[in-house]
This record gives C-alpha cells, sequence and structure tokens, in this order.
C-alpha cells in the first residue's frame, strides 16, 4: 500500500527561487568517480573560480591558493602520482588524517564505500579489484582537471577551515553550470612531492584536490547516491 509523504507547510519567507535554486543544487551534486575527457571551456572554469571566490573567510584572509590544470597538464601529474601510489609511496599529509572513524561516522564512511563496490559489482573480498579502485582517486577518476587548493601554514586550522568552505562553493559552482566534481582528500597524501612538483613554496599546506570535467553518466561508479542524516541527527534547540 502506497504511503502519501506528508507534506509540511513552509513559511514563504523561507521558501523562495533562490532557496529552491540551491537546494537542488545540492540535492543534484554527487562525487563523480568517472569523467568524460572532454576539456571543459576555460570562461566557464574562470566563472567557476569566480564564484567560489567570493567565500567568506576568518577576518577575509582568503586563505586558498589554486593550482588549476588544463587536461595536458593533467595528464602528465596524473601518470607521475598514479605510478607514485602504486608503488606504495609514503603517505605524508601536511595535516594529520582523522584519529579514527568511529560509531555514526563509521558507519557513514562504510555506507559510501559498500556502495561504490555494489554499485561497480566488486565482492568485500576481492581485494585486487578494490586496490584498483583505489588507485583510480590518483588518476582522479579519468577528470581533464584538477584544482589543488593550499593555504598558508601560518593560518593553522582557520586557514584550512576557510579552504573547505572555498571547496563547498567551488562544487556548487560548478555544478550550477554543469560541471562534474569530487574533492580529494587522497591527494594530500602526497603534498611534498606536489609542493615540488607544482613548485609550490614550502609555508603553503596541501589542503585537498578537487577533480572536474564533465561526468561520464554512463558509468556504473556514478548511478548511486548518499543520502543525508535529518537536521534532528546534528542539530540542538534551545527554546530558553
Amino acid at each position: 500500500m502506497h504511503q502519501e509523504e506528508t507534506v509540511r507547510p513552509v513559511p514563504s519567507a523561507a521558501e523562495t527561487v533562490e532557496t529552491r535554486a540551491i537546494e537542488r543544487l545540492l540535492v543534484e551534486r554527487h562525487s563523480c568517480r568517472a569523467f568524460l575527457p572532454d576539456a571543459v571551456p576555460r570562461p566557464i572554469v574562470a566563472r567557476i573560480l569566480e564564484i567560489a571566490q567570493r567565500t567568506a573567510t576568518w577576518c577575509n584572509t582568503q586563505a586558498w591558493q589554486v593550482v588549476v590544470t588544463e587536461p595536458a597538464a593533467t595528464g602528465r601529474l596524473r601518470s607521475a602520482l598514479y605510478e607514485r601510489a602504486k608503488a606504495n609511496a609514503p603517505s605524508r599529509p601536511d595535516m594529520p588524517w582523522p584519529r579514527e572513524y568511529r560509531g555514526i561516522y563509521l558507519q557513514r564512511r562504510r555506507e559510501s564505500g559498500f556502495s561504490l563496490y555494489k554499485a561497480l559489482g566488486i565482492a568485500r573480498d576481492d581485494m585486487a579489484a578494490r586496490n584498483f579502485q583505489l588507485l583510480e582517486n590518483f588518476r582522479f577518476f579519468g577528470a581533464p582537471h584538477i584544482a589543488l587548493v593550499t593555504s598558508d601554514e601560518a593560518l593553522s586550522p582557520y586557514g584550512a577551515l576557510d579552504c573547505g568552505a572555498y571547496v563547498a562553493n567551488f562544487l556548487l559552482a560548478a555544478q550550477s553550470v554543469g560541471v562534474a566534481t569530487i574533492a580529494q582528500a587522497a591527494l594530500a597524501q602526497h603534498s611534498e612531492f606536489l609542493r615540488q612538483y607544482f613548485q609550490i613554496s614550502d609555508d603553503r599546506l596541501v589542503i585537498c584536490g578537487i577533480a572536474f570535467g564533465f561526468a561520464d553518466k554512463s558509468h556504473a561508479a556514478n548511478s548511486f547516491r548518499i543520502g543525508r542524516a535529518p537536521i534532528g541527527e546534528a542539530v540542538t534547540w534551545l527554546e530558553r
């Protein structure tokens, strides 16, 4: 028996064309794990960057500096980084990885991984296939572009926080112009290598990369979506 979804009335002041547009972009955006090789035209990339540049920051520091690669440069980086990862080069991120994933955070992490493996038909005990898919991070899932985001080390966690906000706005701006994205913390495993490769000064921290391009919508890796917790799991209301 079909159960009708409860429709809650929303105050008109909280429901505008703008709010609906933002919500639609957030709902439609997903982490793309298979890209077409086609380059994104430079004016479109510039427009994404212009929008993301409006990100609010701590004391207006605008902590980020970004390196954006075009397809030929992306290909050279892809080859170098993939071989390095395949050879099990030491992981040396500028910022420590989470100490552990526990409780609900571990559950959500597993849900994401299991959903990907299920979509790709990878069995839980197929370690070779899992390792192959893991290494796809360092091929940027075939993306024609990478945006490498760095922050001034003197700004400490606040610079990284500002860069996180920048990344979120970059993803949303890209979605608004039909460009697919995936934020990649995996690239930060090779921070020292990336600094040398791009001749980035030693006083800058590698925060993450963003692979972007046009999605291969026919690929199984793009066939699933991960839900979000209701606000009741994340918000505490105080009335007095």
